[in-house]
């Protein structure tokens, strides 16, 4: 094998590493999405071309990302599209999570800077955990779009490890809000 061979092979390999470990983010930001929705009693049939609401902007996302999902599968390994598609996974979780949330009325929003809170509820356990899974979804979301952009494109292994770590505390913090009790395929490891 020339040199010019075993860096191509390199490449390639290193390119497969990367598409399982930004297609097991997707797959477990996706799964957390749908337990999300499930938990908010979001169905597909919310789904719309043009959605109007937090649930039909949910469903619509679900729809989405299931498209994307596929997408990644049939390709050929492109860290930079790889970890974009995780990146639309996790934002598709983080909607999911503010449905959820919002399903038993326990967030508000200033509407400046997007944070959340639990204003009057702060003394319920479940309030608590259900601002805790938004706030991690909302983590996980926004380190999946730092190791997705910039000059990382997906190959960046600190931001990488970052995004999987902010994965694994969502899926965590969803699990102890009761999101995740509904069957899922939920990966707890996302290697």
């Amino acid at each position: 094998m020339s040199g010019q061979e075993g860096t191509a092979a390199r490449a390639v390999t290193d390119a497969e590493a990367l598409r399982r470990l930004h297609g097991a983010r997707a797959r477990s930001a996706y799964d957390r999405a749908v337990a999300a929705c499930r938990y908010a009693g979001v169905g597909q049939d919310a789904a719309v071309a043009v959605p109007r609401d937090p649930v039909g902007r949910a469903a619509n996302a679900l729809r989405l990302s299931a498209e994307s999902l596929a997408a990644l599968n049939a390709g050929a390994p492109d860290p930079a599209a790889d970890a974009r598609c995780a990146r639309n996974a996790a934002a598709t979780a983080a909607l999911a999570a503010q449905v959820a949330a919002a399903r038993d009325g326990r967030d508000t929003t200033d509407g400046t800077d997007g944070t959340y809170s639990t204003e009057g509820t702060e003394g319920t356990e479940g309030a608590a955990a259900s601002a805790a899974a938004l706030r991690a979804a909302l983590a996980a979301s926004r380190a999946a779009a730092v190791a997705a952009g910039g000059s990382a494109l997906g190959r960046n292994a600190a931001l990488n490890a970052s995004a999987r770590e902010a994965e694994r505390h969502a899926v965590a913090t969803a699990r102890a809000a009761g999101w995740l009790d509904i069957p899922t395929g939920v990966h707890t490891d996302t290697r």
